[in-house]
């Protein structure tokens, strides 16, 4: 009777997370940025249909790099969950935190107990009436969860993106200037001329992006379009 193979859990977690990793490095980035009135999300994404940032309740927006599939179940269930917990108590205790601990105990449940790691990276972001209010989660494909503030880059050459981001941001930016700043840092991440072109401003028609309004009234989402982001791009 042959041995069973046997691999060590430190090896296993290890070869999962790397499994992860790939998958997602190998996505085009999703930049956050707060700005004066609210919080905006940016990536390259030629697709008008396959949405990577999209709203999840009044002030709530979900946004997520890795296989679409995986990322866009997570989405539907986020959905699910903030509208079965606004009708079964109150609109306001449907939470970023509560969505993002959610998203937390499925991530590690599934890196912990299932084959295959999910290959997803999220962020979950809440505007609030002020800047110091709003909450910004980054769920990672283990279950960790960040509380960032500020600037988020996730997927592609994340860690550099971040950096270079971190660099030029500071509070108080308009929201043409965030988005100027995030196209310009997509672009020289590689991620809007290719590896080793000249670094270029992402055209808006390649542009993704949508924002959490602080002074909307209730739903605060809004997804910017072509020419929304020609005119907005122009201003910066």
């Amino acid at each position: 009777m042959s041995m069973p193979f046997y691999v060590s859990p430190e090896q296993l977690m290890k070869d999962r997370a790397d499994y992860a990793r790939k998958g997602i490095a190998r996505g085009r980035s999703v930049v956050v940025l707060q700005y004066d009135e609210g919080i905006a999300f940016a990536t390259q994404n030629p697709s008008r249909a396959l949405h990577k940032i999209s709203e999840i309740y009044d002030r709530i927006a979900f946004a997520a790099v890795g296989k679409y599939n995986e990322f866009e179940n997570l989405r539907v269930a986020g959905v699910r969950y903030a509208d079965l917990r606004g009708y079964s108590y109150d609109r306001s205790d449907v939470t970023a935190r509560g969505l993002a601990n959610a998203y937390a105990q499925t991530l590690g449940t599934v890196f912990t107990t299932e084959s295959k790691p999910l290959e997803v990276e999220l962020v979950v972001a809440e505007v609030a009436d002020t800047p110091a209010g709003d909450q910004i989660y980054r769920l990672s494909y283990d279950g960790s969860v960040a509380d960032e503030h500020g600037v988020v880059a996730m997927g592609g050459q994340a860690e550099e993106l971040g950096a270079r981001l971190r660099e030029e941001w500071h509070e108080s930016m308009t929201l043409p200037q965030v988005l100027a700043l995030a196209t310009r840092a997509l672009a020289t991440s590689g991620e809007g001329t290719g590896e080793g072109a000249e670094p270029q401003q992402v055209p808006a028609a390649q542009l993704e992006a949508a924002v959490l309004e602080r002074t909307a009234r209730r739903r605060a989402f809004r997804r910017l379009t072509t020419p929304a982001l020609d005119q907005l791009l122009a201003q910066r």
